[in-house]
């Protein structure tokens, strides 16, 4: 089934006669035939709207009460059974009352429109959502009612229902919007003219851009190519110099002298990297571009002319500025410029501005040799056989009487030209050809010692030298060129791959990715800067190099503008380099870097953020249980103690002897009960701030293992403790209330008759003390899980204690060094193994196995 299609009537202000315009659209279809049903439209008690609404047919509403008050929302299902051709939802942004089938208006009519129902609907200016701050900013009034400019922006039409501000105030004192009784209010606050002004400035603006992307859009659907001047856009061709600044203000004061023009600034980089611009310089004609509203940037390509037609057509510019040329006089030869190129080949659709500026003939430096890809020795090298050796072999020749004669001489001096060719590459070639030309008209032409040539022969031989010496200086400079390609496009390969393998890995911190930047780029320093908004203060996320490692001559850096190198990421945040200037196409590589950085700060700064997400999250769920138990296993031994010290001051009851003891017996095993839940409530509040501090000496196991035994009845525990036993290194009192609250719970789930067993053993240098009873046993899956503090297993009785015994227990052995684990008892029950160290200096003990296994 086909998508609906959405229009929307945008208001620029309350009242200006959406809902009217929409109904009366509706009526319009109706009357054509087409099956067009009232699904929600509010008239506010405004007559006119009301009015409206008749003869329509609308959809019944769905009833929701909400803190004693009964609402009305769209029924989307009745709609949708309904399934007209098309639908009228007024107030795209409203928000749904709570029970509703979607949150949003907007959601409800996405479901109308995925089930082939065209939607008409209606939402105000002030309601998108990425207006919010500014309508806030004119009118004093945060709207809660948003809805995200996509939704708006994908509607297949958009009509702008406007109304100029002395209007809509008329129709306000009318009563036409508002009720008598409010016309005074809102016409001194949210109606006043400035504000009506400034929203319907807002919408024009917006739905000018809108209309902008359909144009662009249409062109690029239709390929046109030729220039359509809706509104101004002035294009910008920096050079990457000083006079960029001159140019960017100048053009800044020519689109603030037409409403809606804009600025794009645009630097155009040879493919190879090959540039004079200073990046530093386009950073700050980049600020200086933005700051001044306009749009910076960036584009590759060989030919520069064409590359700024093109861009300036594909932008549907309509001016295009550059600055007078840098060049001198005698550079010309080396073409007209890019100026007069642009102008000469602009069209009669694009106007071109030449501004002059202080740099004016000034000269911009030779173009740099294509050749200095093959190093300084092979090009100088080529220069001394280019030039040198032809002089050389023509001494030499002319000193031989009855030389080898024209022909090997042409031969001799192109294996000259070839040599200087493959050497340095075009330039020494060149020089050597011309060289060489010379030389042999000079001496071995008839008429010798002239540099006039009587044989045509000699004149086609001269020329083939030459042709042959230029012919391979080219595929000699080119194979280097290529070869510098495929050298660069490797490296750079490594290390994006470097780079995706990180991401995926999720490995790189971020000082070692900016120890990376700086390694590959030979930097001093390496930065990451970042501010929370355009004017506050930069500050520093991470840093290497220079000042972080210690260097007092290094200064640190505290603006992007203070680096050799920047590179923007986003907004806020800027990659900073120190050392020297980089080419242009060491900045492609360093753009993927400065790419990665930002998100391995984002993801440092999300595991650190889940990492105190986790930690608030066990607090609260401590919490959570300590309030069960202070509620529940505190409060039970109290209302015991209570009810027997009531009872024995109780004057009406005359209690014998026996009763009294009882009583006493009772507040004793209260109290004993209550310290025992109260000091491993404090014991797990010792290990969760990390305050427990070990005091480890040496001691044998049997002095410490029965005073635990206090707290259980008589004759519930069996001890073996082996008289052989190594001394431990622990902490007796952590040691004591370890043991206590194992054997504590052994007893607790071994079944009646059955002792808990605690036996001691030796291996090596360490010791394990196991509790075994004879109790239901854990699954291995939660083994790990009774050790996590409040947590009881099976069926516990709430007054069986807050769940911190095992807890605390593996907290204090892990303290000391050692161990807790839980094990299955051989024949059913439950065996924790308690393992500590041996006392160093002690001769490792064997076990005492069995000869034999048996099973």
């Amino acid at each position: 089934m086909a998508r609906g299609k959405l229009r929307i009537y945008l208001g620029a202000a309350p009242g200006v006669g959406k809902t009217y315009s929409m109904l009366s659209e509706a009526h319009r279809r109706v009357e054509r035939g087409t099956d067009a049903v009232v699904a929600f439209v509010e008239h506010h008690g405004r007559p006119r709207t009301e009015v409206m609404l008749h003869g329509l047919e609308q959809t019944r509403r769905v009833e929701l009460e909400y803190r004693g008050s009964v609402f009305t929302e769209m029924d989307v299902d009745a709609v949708l059974r309904r399934a007209p051709a098309v639908a009228l939802v007024d107030e795209l942004a409203h928000t749904n009352v709570p029970g509703s089938r979607n949150t949003k208006r907007w959601q409800d009519v996405e479901e109308l429109l995925e089930a082939g129902i065209d939607v008409i609907s209606t939402v105000n200016i002030q309601h998108l959502e990425s207006l919010g701050d500014v309508v806030e900013s004119i009118t004093g009034v945060r709207q809660r009612e948003t809805v995200p400019d996509e939704i708006v922006r994908r509607a297949d039409q958009i009509e702008l229902v406007d109304m100029s501000p002395e209007a809509i105030r008329r129709r306000m004192a009318h009563g036409n919007i508002y009720k008598p009784d409010k016309v005074d209010a809102a016409l001194s606050n949210y109606f006043r003219p400035g504000n009506l002004t400034a929203l319907r400035e807002l919408a024009l603006l917006w739905v000018a851009d809108r209309v902008d992307e359909y144009l662009q859009q249409y062109r690029s659907e239709h390929s046109v190519s030729k220039i359509w001047a809706g509104r101004e856009r002035i294009v910008v061709g920096l050079t990457g110099g000083p006079e960029g600044r001159t140019l960017i203000r100048r053009a800044s004061r020519m689109a603030a002298k037409g409403s809606g023009s804009e600025v794009l600034a645009v630097y155009i980089a040879r493919s190879d990297g090959l540039t004079s611009a200073s990046p530093k310089e386009l950073a700050v004609q980049r600020t200086l571009v933005e700051d001044l509203g306009g749009t910076f940037h960036h584009v590759i390509g060989d030919d520069i002319p064409n590359a700024l037609l093109e861009f300036a057509r594909g932008v549907n510019a309509t001016q295009i500025v550059l600055g007078s040329s840098r060049r001198k006089t005698w550079q010309y030869v080396f073409g007209p410029g890019v100026g007069v190129t642009v102008a000469r080949d602009s069209g009669p659709d694009l106007d071109v501005h030449i501004v002059t500026h202080d740099e004016v003939a000034k000269g911009r430096g030779l173009p740099v040799a294509r050749g200095a890809r093959l190093g300084r020795t092979r090009i100088i090298g080529g220069w001394l056989v280019g030039v040198v050796a032809p002089v050389l072999l023509s001494l030499l020749l002319t000193a031989i009487d009855n030389g080898p004669g024209l022909a090997n001489d042409v031969l001799l001096f192109l294996f000259l030209t070839v040599a200087a060719a493959l050497l340095g590459g075009l330039m020494p070639a060149l020089a050597a050809a011309a060289v060489g030309s010379v030389l042999l008209n000079f001496y071995f032409t008839p008429p010798t010692h002239s540099i006039t040539i009587a044989d045509p022969k000699n004149i086609v031989a001269i020329l083939i030298f030459f042709a042959v010496g230029v012919s391979v200086a080219s595929v000699v400079d080119l194979a280097a060129r290529r070869t510098h390609q495929a050298a660069r496009l490797r490296a750079e390969s490594e290390i994006l791959s470097f780079l995706a393998g990180s991401v995926l890995r999720g490995e790189t911190t971020l000082d070692a990715l900016l120890e990376r930047v700086r390694e590959t780029f030979g930097m001093e320093s390496v930065a990451l800067l970042e501010r929370a908004g355009d004017v506050e203060p930069w500050t520093c996320a991470g840093r290497v190099g220079g000042a972080a490692e210690g260097d007092p001559q290094a200064r640190p850096l505290m603006r992007p503008e203070d680096a050799d190198v920047d590179m923007p990421v986003g907004d806020h945040m800027a990659l900073a380099l120190t050392g020297r200037v980089l080419p242009a196409e060491d900045r492609r590589v360093l753009a993927a870097f400065a790419a990665q950085a930002a998100v391995v700060l984002d993801r440092q700064r999300l595991v650190g953020e889940a990492e105190r997400a986790r930690e608030l999250a066990e607090g609260n769920r401590i919490r959570t249980a300590l309030l069960a138990a202070v509620s529940h296993d505190l409060r039970t031994p109290l209302a015991s103690i209570k009810a027997s010290v009531t009872s024995l001051r109780s004057d009406d009851v005359a209690w014998s002897e026996e009763d009294e003891a009882e009583l006493l017996e009772g507040i004793e095993a209260g109290a004993d009960r209550l310290d025992h839940l109260v000091g491993n409530l404090l014991d797990m509040s010792r290990l969760q701030t990390g305050t427990v501090t070990p005091l480890i000496r040496e001691i044998d196991l049997d002095e410490v293992v029965p005073m635990a035994l206090g707290g259980v009845p008589e004759g519930s525990v069996t001890l073996d403790i082996p008289e052989e036993l190594p001394i431990v290194a622990v902490d007796p009192g952590l040691l004591e209330r370890s043991v206590a609250n194992l054997v504590e719970n052994g007893v607790k789930y071994s079944p009646e008759g059955e002792r808990v067993l605690v036996s001691a053993s030796a291996l090596g240098d360490r010791v394990e003390l196991r509790i075994a009873d004879r109790g239901p046993g854990v699954p291995d899956s939660a083994k790990n899980r009774i050790f996590e503090p409040f947590q009881r297993y099976g069926d516990a009785p709430r007054g069986a204690g807050v769940g911190l015994g095992l807890a605390v227990a593996r907290g204090f052995a892990e303290a000391m060094g050692g161990t807790l684990a839980a094990e299955d008892t051989p024949g059913g029950g439950m065996t924790m193994v308690l393992t500590l160290r041996a006392a160093p200096g002690g001769p490792p003990v064997q076990p005492d196995l069995p000869a034999q296994a048996t099973t």
